[in-house]
């Protein structure tokens, strides 16, 4: 799972009155992104790590934290799995995904425990600021199959141009969203049909 900004940084597009919410576009607010901060919407997304394909999303404004909407990423990735007759495995997530309720609604949790939290067992798994992991090796090594999702992430923004957009308000941009994990959908289908899955996030191949 994952998620990232959808507009522009905060600045002119601000109110005056308020600056955590936007002036042209009244649905957006500000949030956090990396180590600064972002006037916009957060795409909630969740892939198949094998596939790459989406499994779900939610959208919220930028100032929602992650954890509110991470059951409802995880009920709708159930829902389509079990349609298809498979099961969900494992959920391999970032530490802002951190909490007991997405922890005990799966199996198997791989999400590092970010430094506020202090578990029992010392022997968890953390990621510190240059990425690099610590604890169970098993967790480990199913936390390093993150990748699939960074790709898929690099996809959206810069493909279909998701990091900054021209659209406003929130129906708006799930709309566009919607449609560019579409593009996704149908970028990974057609590396497939000509064996070619290596090229599943790499659009610029088929314009050649």
């Amino acid at each position: 799972m994952s998620w990232m900004l959808l507009s522009s940084k905060p600045g002119a597009h601000e109110t005056p009155q308020d600056n955590q919410i936007g002036y042209s576009d009244p649905d957006a607010r500000v949030g956090r992104t990396g180590r600064t901060f972002g006037l916009g919407y957060k795409l909630h997304l969740s892939i198949d790590s094998k596939t790459m394909l989406p499994l779900s999303s939610t959208f919220a404004s930028a100032n929602q934290n992650e954890k509110k909407h991470s059951l409802t990423l995880l009920g709708k990735a159930k829902q389509v799995l079990a349609s298809s007759g498979s099961k969900l495995r494992s959920v391999i997530a970032d530490s802002q995904y951190s909490n007991s309720k997405i922890r005990s609604a799966v199996d198997k949790a791989v999400i590092p425990y970010p430094t506020n939290q202090k578990p029992g067992d010392r022997n968890v798994l953390r990621v510190d600021k240059k990425f690099r992991t610590y604890g169970p090796e098993d967790q480990k090594a199913e936390y390093h199959k993150r990748p699939p999702i960074e790709a898929v992430n690099s996809f959206l923004k810069t493909q279909c141009s998701m990091v900054v957009n021209k659209v406003r308000g929130l129906t708006q941009v799930a709309t566009y969203a919607l449609f560019s994990i579409l593009c996704l959908v149908l970028n990974r289908e057609a590396a497939q049909n000509i064996g070619r899955a290596d090229k599943a996030v790499s659009p610029t191949f088929f314009n050649n």
